[in-house]
């Protein structure tokens, strides 16, 4: 029986693995009038034929027919497989021609307002509803890192172009360079800090792209340590004091850079992180560890300079790192790829960034390296 509501695509599965229409009769046991009957959308298999053509094809039912979505949804692919109920509103990009979408449920600064969405998740949980036009999309691109300036890049590039869009969503130096490889986003933002063997942020960059090229671009150089109460009253001087068990802190996830930053430290002053107390105790960003700080449930928080102050909190330096921004070739013409890579020329950005408490742009803009 023949069903407007699914799009069949036997052929081009049947195609790609090299079988004719006759030979895939045969495997499942049908005639092969009955096969073009199929891809030509005159009638749906019953359940078994439609399984034993996802096994002889070596794919799933759901990759033989799809449910054809109505004009006003569009199909879209969920970060981390996330699937949600009807109506959760989300956030959306176009990454190589796949449309992106981020769900919004969980990312709801109160402090900053609420993110206003794109679409909803539709009912079927298969695709999302458009709020808005989606022309607007080919001007939108991703950005995933965890540098707080990377908003301040969105609002340099949107002043240049009212039209140009930078998403930036918070991730680790680990996590965006995992959703860079998956195709969720248009950029990374890595920061790990150099060592002895070496330009880290292309060592991990090369290591977790695998063969993709792309293009590491400086963008700014900041301080790194442990933000302490303000007036720093248990005296904090470094990482050694942190095997003090009078001292509490707050720990980041593995793979973020700032928690890389700590193992390397405590492993040169020959200290164990069983050592520390609170070190598995994790915080997801850098505000959330400065809160915990200002609150008085931590005594020292792994951070930036420019957050610590921000929160009103003491500062104690361990190192420059630098921060690049991994852009693929693929996205290298994307107009509002360029329009950033302008804007990290130009002095007025150059000026704000350098403003910021613990920020350098000695290295904003230039090519750091290509992998």
């Amino acid at each position: 029986m023949k069903d407007d509501t699914i799009i069949c695509l036997l052929k081009q599965v049947r195609t790609e693995k090299g079988l004719t229409q006759a030979e895939l009769a045969e495997e499942v046991g049908l005639k092969r009038q009955a096969i073009y009957d199929i891809e030509s959308g005159k009638y749906l298999p019953n359940t078994g034929v439609a399984l034993k053509m996802a096994r002889v094809l070596g794919c799933s039912v759901e990759e033989l027919f799809k449910e054809k979505l109505s004009e006003h949804y569009r199909p879209a692919i969920f970060v981390d497989n996330q699937r949600t109920a009807s109506g959760t509103r989300v956030l959306l990009a176009k990454v190589k021609e796949q449309l992106i979408a981020y769900p919004l449920e969980n990312d709801i600064p109160v402090s900053h307002g609420i993110k206003p969405a794109d679409a909803l998740l539709s009912s079927c949980g298969k695709g999302v509803k458009l709020l808005h036009d989606e022309a607007w999309l080919e001007k939108r691109i991703v950005l995933m890192g965890c540098d707080p300036a990377f908003s301040l890049l969105n609002a340099h590039v949107s002043m240049a172009r009212g039209d140009a869009q930078i998403n930036w969503h918070f991730a680790s130096t680990c996590r965006a360079l995992e959703k860079l490889s998956k195709g969720y986003t248009h950029i990374a933002g890595v920061h790990l800090h150099e060592t002895s063997s070496g330009e880290s942020n292309i060592d991990i960059s090369r290591k977790m792209l695998g063969g993709t090229k792309a293009r590491l671009v400086g963008f700014a150089q900041f301080e790194e340590g442990l933000m302490v109460a303000p007036g720093n009253p248990l005296k904090i001087r470094g990482i050694c004091d942190l095997a003090d068990r009078n001292i509490s802190i707050v720990n980041r996830e593995s793979g973020a850079a700032l928690r890389v930053l700590l193992d390397d430290c405590l492993l040169g002053e020959g200290i164990s992180g069983k050592a520390v107390r609170g070190y598995e105790d994790l915080v997801a960003s850098h505000s959330e560890g400065a809160q915990r700080v200002l609150f008085r449930t931590a005594d020292a928080a792994l951070g930036m300079r420019a957050v610590a102050l921000s929160f009103g909190l003491d500062f104690v330096p361990v190192m420059e790192v630098r921060s690049d921004l991994v852009i693929p070739e693929a996205f290298l013409e994307h107009q509002t790829v360029k329009i950033l890579l302008d804007i990290m020329q130009s002095r007025a950005f150059r000026e704000e960034l350098s403003m910021l408490a613990g920020y350098e742009t000695r290295c904003t803009g230039k090519i750091i390296g290509k992998i």
